[in-house]
């Protein structure tokens, strides 16, 4: 048992949103006077808790959530972040079993400890992330103050963390063979998922470039040529960013796509690069899909 004294602690899995939002959750929390306890990183039992706990035509990606958060509830925190994010933008929101996360988890893992699963969908105005933070706030017993503090915190870490993140994506000015990765980042960032793409690339002399480093005011103009407005946040992110590299020889030399098995949005959005790269003609690009197995050797012969 913990001491009286002790902070209570809040788990967050580290996946899924969290490769965009997890700095801003942390300092969250850590403001509110909660102990934050990572999961992770992902491994083998962790995948197979998760294809044990998800509904089986979940794509890996939320099958390694379930793993997570079973990661987490054996370590005896005392809650575990689980937010419902509907849109961050205003206009696309995520997939739908992003938004059912709290129900799918809650429903499959058994022995739980409390979630916490508060409502955000930013087309619903600026005040619409302050009530996220104070639905926290009462459920923890926290004051509002508290809350709204801790959030302007947290504002601040995420602003920190994109400029960190986002890099100077002009041509390379030694030489080496520049590649565009692109994708959801919860696939790319995750070295077991993506069976260390980045890193083996980075072996052969590669530079890599994401999506995520780009400021969106760079791919959102993109949008205007597709056929129609791409309903899912990550999909329009990857296709658009996708857009730009393979439009601009200067931003990258070719672009790979890594792209889950079973994903319906990602099929689109892959399809949608494939055509592109088709009509550009000279511009390379390849698809490497992934899933819940971890043999290395197709993803290393293909690279």
């Amino acid at each position: 048992m913990k001491p009286a004294s002790a902070a209570k602690t809040v788990g967050i899995p580290r996946t899924l949103l969290a490769h965009t939002y997890y700095p801003a959750w942390q300092r969250f929390f850590e403001a509110c006077g909660l102990k934050v306890v990572a999961s992770g990183p992902t491994s083998r039992p962790m995948l197979d808790d998760g294809v044990k706990y998800a509904v089986t035509d979940a794509g890996v990606p939320i099958k390694l959530m379930h793993g997570h958060v079973a990661d987490l509830a054996r370590r005896g925190v005392d809650y575990i972040f689980v937010p419902r994010v509907i849109s961050t933008n205003g206009r696309t929101v995520y997939c739908p079993k992003f938004l059912g996360l709290p129900d799918m988890i809650t429903g499959s893992i058994p022995d739980l400890p409390e979630l916490i699963t508060p409502r955000y969908d930013s087309r619903e105005g600026r005040a619409a992330l302050e009530r996220a933070a104070l639905a926290v706030a009462a459920q923890l017993g926290l004051s509002e103050d508290l809350a709204r503090r801790a959030l302007a915190e947290a504002r601040a870490a995420h602003q920190d963390h994109l400029e960190t993140v986002r890099a100077d994506t002009g041509g390379p000015d030694d030489g080496r063979l520049r590649l565009a990765v692109v994708g959801y980042p919860y696939l790319i960032e995750d070295a077991y998922l993506s069976l260390g793409l980045l890193d083996k690339l980075a072996e052969l002399g590669v530079t890599v470039v994401t999506a995520q480093e780009l400021d969106p005011a760079t791919w959102l103009p993109h949008r205007t040529e597709l056929p129609k407005d791409l309903f899912w946040t990550y999909s329009e992110e990857a296709v658009c960013a996708g857009y730009h590299f393979l439009a601009d020889p200067t931003a990258a030399d070719g672009v790979i796509h890594v792209t889950a098995f079973g994903c319906g949005p990602d099929s689109v959005a892959n399809r949608l690069l494939s055509l592109r790269a088709a009509e550009l003609g000279d511009r390379p690009f390849m698809t490497l899909m992934v899933d819940e197995h971890s043999g290395e050797a197709g993803v290393r012969t293909r690279v």
